[in-house]
């Protein structure tokens, strides 16, 4: 479980005084959005060559582990990786690539950079160093690495990084799935994994988000996928919501993420993004933890969304071509 191991290692190098959960969490938090379960236990590194499907190469898991190293899967597939994205600048830059993967695909632990507009992913960069942009719920570590590595970034290292992820071609790599059953999981310290027991239980109002194949996406492979669960009628409930349609319905996404939801300029792609990303910016947009130039505009929207509103839109935006 190297992306496990990645966080936790990181995580435990943090400096205090970053900026925390922006509010006591409310009856309608959707705290499945914010998986944490800091004490999962975590496997030892070693050093056995590890592969994953469609690729020539090997990597141990002492490797994965090292946050200054990206592993680079599928070396044929993008452009030559910039030194912040493959190993960051230590010792607190981390890679970009070991996070959000060589590629750019994410998770749904963070956010899918491939294809974001660079002014976008600058500005967020700036938003997270000057505490802007915050955070609602738990301390989770993707979210308290990406603030300390934002603090200690320089201008350059944030601008390359933008530019390479910015030209890169965005995979689709998530699978919605109505229901109201589903198998049953459990949290893996910052994710949801289908439970090794097997099983099911009752999705609910949730979107419950796992990887098809757990080692694939413990060892950062941008080719991973995803199944997203979502309840039965989300999607074109979600449709309408992002259409405007309805009574005092929101205004039309593509009013400002183009009619195709890919963005542009400042404004970010929305097509093909993981739904429990999605969800947890609304609410952090809703709660005013997310507070950057964008979020303004945003958090009269989001606010009047409920939970089962968020969930219906970032189901249907995932079924999009990114």
């Amino acid at each position: 479980m190297a992306i496990l191991g990645l966080l936790a290692g990181m995580a435990s190098g943090l400096t205090q005084g970053h900026p925390a959960k922006a509010a006591e969490q409310e009856d309608d938090f959707p705290a499945w959005a914010y998986p944490w379960a800091p004490d999962f236990p975590l496997p030892p590194a070693d050093d056995v060559p590890r592969h994953v499907p469609d690729s020539g190469v090997s990597f141990t898991t002492r490797q994965e582990l090292d946050p200054f190293f990206a592993p680079d899967w599928h070396p044929t597939d993008h452009p030559p990786i910039p030194g912040v994205v493959a190993h960051g600048d230590p010792p607190r830059v981390r890679a970009c690539g070991s996070c959000h993967r060589a590629e750019g695909t994410g998770g749904p632990e963070n956010a899918m950079l491939a294809g974001l507009p660079a002014e976008y992913i600058v500005q967020q960069m700036a938003d997270f160093k000057s505490g802007a942009r915050r955070f609602f719920g738990p301390e989770r570590s993707p979210i308290m690495l990406m603030i300390d590595t934002a603090l200690a970034a320089s201008d350059a290292e944030v601008k390359e990084a933008a530019e390479y992820f910015s030209a890169l071609e965005p995979k689709p790599i998530i699978k919605v799935v109505e229901g109201d059953r589903v198998p049953k999981t459990e949290v893996a310290r910052f994710f949801f994994r289908v439970d090794p027991q097997g099983g099911t239980e009752a999705l609910g109002r949730r979107v419950v988000e796992v990887p098809v194949n757990v080692q694939q996406f413990e060892l950062r492979d941008s080719h991973a996928q995803f199944i997203a669960y979502v309840p039965k009628g989300s999607v074109a409930r979600g449709k309408a919501l992002v259409d405007g349609k309805g009574e005092d319905g929101p205004t039309p996404c593509g009013a400002c993420h183009a009619p195709d939801l890919k963005g542009g300029g400042p404004i970010p792609a929305l097509a093909g993004r993981s739904p429990s990303y999605i969800v947890r910016q609304l609410y952090d947009m809703k709660s005013g933890a997310r507070a950057g130039a964008g979020s303004a505009i945003m958090r009269p929207i989001a606010e009047k969304l409920s939970t089962d509103d968020m969930i219906a839109v970032a189901s249907y935006l995932a079924t999009l071509e990114p």
